[in-house]
């Protein structure tokens, strides 16, 4: 879906001018070092590792395309949460205190050293470590320290699993004819987000939980995502299938 909205808000149409194909992100690298594929859209380390490998470029960081944005998720089936809800809270238990410690500054460089091993990310801890650290290199001449970099907690505001976040990916899903018709946008996030169990495994380990279950936020190409018009939203598009 970034992909998708990146080319779009630069006059690309997704589906028709380009052809994009699915790759693993560990493979992207060699794909393209082979030819394979002309560019790609992936979560670090893979983009920093294609620089660092001298075999391609950052256009455009995702932060730039939507600050603050939601990323990887913890997801189950909805039988497994009802079978285990005691092991369901433990996982979200974990997930929230490992991103406590992964987001104090002063634990990246370790943290970076021991997923960089054949066991986990499989790539130089240096790749790892300098946009984990905010130290961005496009590759292409512009070095910066990006203030919107990489972060796993902010006090719980990064973990909180937002209706309108899961909304916004319904919408583009509508937009790029994923979805044929416009479905009860609120009531599916509302499912899928899983709040209540969210909420207690939060209070276990004394992690906030924001008051407010939508959220706004605004994109590269200045539209105003707030979560309260869905189906007027993802049909707002120009470029859509």
């Amino acid at each position: 879906m970034w992909l998708y909205y990146w080319l779009a808000a630069h006059g690309i149409h997704p589906l028709q001018d380009v052809k994009t194909i699915t790759v693993p992100p560990p493979q992207m690298v060699a794909n393209m070092r082979v030819g394979n594929m002309d560019g790609y859209c992936v979560g670090e380390p893979w983009n920093a590792r294609a620089i660092h490998d001298k075999i391609g470029f950052t256009a455009a960081t995702t932060q730039e395309i939507w600050q603050d944005h939601p990323e990887k998720v913890l997801g189950t089936t909805q039988g497994f949460v009802q079978q285990n809800p005691n092991t369901a809270r433990a996982m979200l238990m974990a997930v929230l205190e490992a991103s406590k410690y992964i987001d104090a500054v002063a634990n990246r460089a370790s943290v970076a050293k021991i997923i960089s091993s054949k066991s986990y990310v499989n790539a130089p801890a240096e790749v790892i470590e300098g946009r984990f650290l905010g130290d961005y290199d496009n590759g292409a001449g512009k070095k910066w320290a990006d203030p919107n970099y990489m972060k796993f907690y902010n006090d719980g505001a990064v973990n909180f699993p937002y209706l309108s976040d899961g909304m916004w990916f319904l919408t583009q899903h509508k937009r790029w004819g994923l979805l044929k018709s416009d479905p009860d946008y609120l009531a599916v996030a509302q499912g899928v987000n899983q709040l209540e169990l969210y909420k207690q495994a939060a209070l276990q380990v004394k992690v906030p939980v924001p008051t407010d279950l939508l959220r706004s936020s605004t994109f590269m190409d200045g539209s105003v995502w707030d979560g309260k018009e869905p189906k007027t939203y993802a049909n707002s598009f120009k470029i859509k299938t």
